[in-house]
């Protein structure tokens, strides 16, 4: 019923329009078509947090701006531009250490990622009973307390929350599980193990990128080569900027005559709005 009556006021409209009204509405409808292509590819791309990889910074329900020229323009920076036959970057701004950046997945160069820049071209970098080094000089982890958020099955998590302040002297937070020393599980190749907190040393090559998430635990990144790796700068697609909403979801499935669909937002987290990145 209401899709007949959507339909016959759109019939109403176009025949109340003149030919000159309708051409001007296809103008106006054309031209910010055009204005919100042009922001999302050269300007501002919205993202939305997938996982809890970057807690507790970034949580699950986030919705945030990424600054498409922050690091200049790639193929891959823009839409559908994978297929754009040219390599490297146009008004390229080099990445700092510290950044949080959205690339796209070295394993298909579509899907995107986003971490935290660790590790610069010509850096080793090394992870020691959970700290970082980079060229031999580590990153300060200062213990802050208890961090908890629902994981997405509906059980409570509780981590160990750390401020790591790295070489440059920024400051930010990091969650880790001491405990928990390795990755084994469906998000990874079956059978691989990795000790994420004792690592042999990393050399990023040229025009690449070491990075990680603020979950210390549980983050497939560039500790792990044979999944993330290191990141060309190629891939780079933005640095986040800041979160323009943020939704809680229930922790129960939608159930529908028994079938189990996503989650249903439970509300709106406006402590996170506006928050810079």
């Amino acid at each position: 019923m209401n899709t007949i009556l959507i339909i016959l006021i759109i019939i109403v409209i176009i025949y109340l329009l003149s030919k000159e009204k309708m051409i001007e509405v296809f103008r106006t409808f054309i031209f910010a078509i055009l204005i919100a292509v042009f922001l999302r590819s050269f300007a501002f791309e919205p993202f939305t947090i997938p996982s809890g990889s970057m807690k507790p910074n970034l949580l699950v329900g986030d919705f945030l701006f990424v600054s498409k020229f922050s690091y200049g323009f790639s193929k891959y920076s823009v839409p559908y531009g994978r297929y754009l036959p040219f390599n490297g970057r146009l008004f390229f701004s080099k990445p700092k250490r510290g950044d949080i950046a959205v690339f796209k997945y070295p394993g298909d160069n579509k899907t995107d990622y986003i971490k935290r820049i660790i590790g610069l071209p010509g850096d080793t970098v090394r992870i020691s009973d959970g700290i970082i080094l980079i060229n031999d000089q580590p990153f300060n982890k200062e213990r802050k307390g208890i961090f908890e958020d629902f994981h997405r099955n509906g059980y409570l998590e509780k981590f160990d929350l750390y401020k790591e302040t790295n070489d440059i002297g920024e400051e930010y937070l990091v969650i880790d599980d001491i405990s928990f020393d390795g990755i084994l599980g469906a998000n990874f190749r079956e059978g691989e193990y990795f000790d994420l907190n004792n690592t042999n040393d990393y050399i990023v090559p040229k025009g690449h990128y070491f990075v990680m998430g603020d979950n210390r635990e549980h983050s497939s990144d560039s500790r792990i080569l044979s999944q993330v790796g290191f990141v060309n700068e190629q891939n780079l697609v933005g640095k986040a900027a800041m979160i323009f909403l943020s939704i809680k979801y229930s922790n129960e499935k939608i159930d529908i005559f028994g079938l189990q669909f996503g989650k249903y937002p439970d509300k709106i987290r406006f402590k996170r709005i506006g928050k810079f990145l």
